[in-house]
């Protein structure tokens, strides 16, 4: 498997904003906490598939593309990663692409679901006074959450699908998201 130093190479190639590689740290940190709480063995991949799913997010300028790119620079880099890591990364846009397969497994449904909760996460760290993350409570998250204003552009109803397709509550999910985010707060510069 592509080790995380070649996958962090890459990032520096393909992506030039830093907030959008803070964003897929942070997909990585959950996905990885996901992975340990709902299927240890897969710890690694599933951590990868957070660290790359938005690899051609800058290059993509059709929606339609997005992940399917993705998907090609890390086979065209041998990244030697199974096919259900390929799958999971592009069902996270199956409702832009008809030609991706939706969601089905647990990886595939994690991805979809926690990849719009980062921004929200940290959305509510920059509104605080200290404008970090050790400051956020999950309770503040979750009123930010049934606020539709706030942090606009989250897909809240996919957020709740954490308690549908992975049997997790939604505050116990912000609760395992934040957390996994925290351990990583000096990498995300919050």
């Amino acid at each position: 498997m592509i080790s995380r130093e070649k996958v962090l190479q890459l990032l520096e190639k393909h992506i030039k904003t830093a907030n959008t590689i803070k964003h897929m740290l942070a997909t990585e940190a959950i996905m990885k906490a996901l992975a340990q709480k709902l299927k240890p063995e897969k710890t690694d991949i599933w951590a990868m598939v957070g660290l790359t799913h938005d690899l051609d997010y800058e290059e993509i300028k059709d929606d339609k593309e997005h992940a399917g790119k993705s998907v090609a620079i890390l086979k065209q880099e041998n990244a030697d990663l199974p096919e259900e890591a390929y799958q999971a990364i592009k069902a996270h846009n199956a409702d832009k692409n008809p030609d991706y397969d939706p969601p089905q497994s647990l990886m595939d449904w994690s991805l979809s679901i926690c990849d719009s909760l980062t921004g929200l996460i940290v959305a509510t760290a920059l509104v605080r006074p200290e404008k970090n993350l050790a400051s956020v409570k999950v309770k503040s998250i979750m009123k930010k959450f049934k606020q539709p204003s706030f942090a606009a552009g989250t897909r809240r109803e996919d957020i709740k699908l954490c308690e549908e397709k992975l049997n997790i509550p939604l505050p116990e999910f912000v609760e395992l998201s934040l957390k996994a985010m925290q351990a990583i707060a000096s990498d995300l510069g919050l």
